[in-house]
């Protein structure tokens, strides 16, 4: 892709989905024009360093965790709950290298992850009609403050770039090394930690009798950590993206990665004409809808020079479906020569809502999908080499099942997300313990 033929803005003469109507246009355009005169958030150097270590999580070499909350809210960018995704995250990586015996790269749904498609424009709430809620990034969850407003663009900027900032700040001081664990415990669950304790006494056992032998550094870390959002607001994302000379091709410097989701891929959009132009790893939600043909075309427009790391296929397909769908897509890459990363996302697909209209996922329905396609891969020779979760810190009651055994009249107890339900803590570990049984056996 060269700048001739392809411009941050080419998107623009295509129709693009799930975009916001804001009602004053100026106060849009001045926005947009701040936002793009404000320092980039990552660096081209970071994006690059990713798209190497995604090419060997491609070949086997490493295992891609994905996480974090479904809409980030500008009211949740507070220290604790910062550290708490990051903890997270930690230690799920802690039991997938334990137990799967391989080098994890942290990607974190997070310092960016602020908008979210929906289904509808609007949607009733008390009885009354209101535009549907999007995401803090354009609108409030309060039926009141439903108007999208352009000022909520730069504040999404400034929060991510907080949010990044408490996030380099707590990697770069040492609060991910493996010798002080301390800093990793979430109180709220320590009775549910059993199996991670245990674990992490056995890894720190480990480092310590190597250290003992000169082969560990005194303060070892469990590596970096990257941030991702999904490309939804375009020119959001086209302000964000930047010509960098020295490497001769457009960022978007707004995240290391980005994905498009299933309601925003069509294939003569405007999502994929714009996130084929960036230089950044890309991510595509591929679920039931998609046929090998498509994907083809896809893969064609998105990575035509085939390179190792460039693009990752998300699948989100929904417990005992995987079968119907996966086998020929896997066909259709091999096919076609792509070294695509495959990723599950085994919570989209898997949605549910109760009589009072309360959504949820159950546990055991997220497991089975990820075992499932896990299979497949496995029988068919690919490799499933990352995985996409909803997840938090927080001692949250918004999906059913797992250790703590929640069930449906458990959810009101802490139900906190704005949109989608999120695997809490003890959750996250459990599912990284059984993540790791399915790496193992692959």
């Amino acid at each position: 892709m060269t700048p001739t033929t392809w411009t941050p803005e080419t998107w623009r003469q295509l129709k693009a989905a799930q975009q916001p109507v804001y009602h004053d246009p100026v106060a849009l355009e001045a926005a947009l024009a701040e936002l793009a005169e404000l320092p980039p958030l990552v660096v081209a150097e970071e994006v690059d360093h990713l798209q190497t270590l995604l090419a060997e999580a491609a070949a086997g070499k490493r295992f891609l965790l994905q996480g974090g909350d479904c809409a980030e809210a500008f009211a949740d960018c507070r220290g604790g709950l910062i550290q708490d995704k990051l903890r997270v995250l930690l230690q799920m990586s802690v039991l997938i290298t334990h137990g799967g015996r391989t080098g994890v790269v942290h990607l974190g749904r997070i310092a960016g992850q602020y908008a979210k498609p929906r289904s509808g424009n609007t949607e009733v709430v008390d009885g009354r009609e209101v535009p549907v809620y999007r995401g803090d990034l354009i609108n409030s969850l309060d039926p009141n403050q439903r108007e999208a407003d352009p000022a909520r663009l730069l504040q999404a900027y400034h929060r991510s770039a907080v949010t990044l900032n408490h996030l380099r700040a707590l990697v770069d001081g040492g609060f991910a090394d493996l010798h002080h664990p301390e800093h990793w415990d979430l109180p709220w669950s320590r009775e549910d930690a059993g199996h991670y304790l245990e674990t992490l006494d056995q890894v720190r056992a480990s480092l310590d009798f190597v250290q003992r032998l000169g082969g560990l550094p005194e303060n070892l870390r469990t590596g970096e950590l990257f941030t991702s959002h999904e490309a939804l607001h375009l020119p959001f994302e086209t302000a964000l993206t930047r010509w960098v000379p020295e490497k001769e091709a457009f960022y978007n410097l707004g995240a290391h990665f980005l994905w498009i989701g299933e309601r925003t891929r069509q294939l003569d959009g405007a999502h994929l004409e714009y996130i084929r132009g960036l230089a950044n790893p890309i991510g595509l939600k591929v679920g039931a809808s998609m046929q090998p043909g498509d994907l083809k075309t896809v893969l064609a427009k998105l990575d035509p020079q085939r390179q190792p790391g460039r693009l990752t296929l998300i699948t989100r397909f929904g417990a005992g479906k995987a079968e119907a769908v996966l086998p020929g897509l896997i066909a259709a890459a091999r096919a076609e020569g792509h070294p695509v990363l495959w990723s599950s996302d085994p919570m989209h697909g898997n949605g549910t809502q109760t009589p009072s209209g309360l959504k949820t996922r159950a546990f055991g329905d997220i497991l089975q999908e990820l075992q499932e396609v896990a299979e497949i891969h496995r029988r068919l020779g690919s490799r499933l080499g990352a995985v996409h979760f909803e997840l938090t810190g927080e001692p949250v009651t918004e999906c059913t099942g797992g250790v703590e055994g929640l069930e449906e009249a458990d959810l009101w107890r802490a139900y906190r997300s704005g949109c989608d339900p999120r695997l809490n803590r003890s959750q996250s570990l459990e599912m990284a313990f059984l993540l790791a049984k399915v790496i193992r056996e692959g």
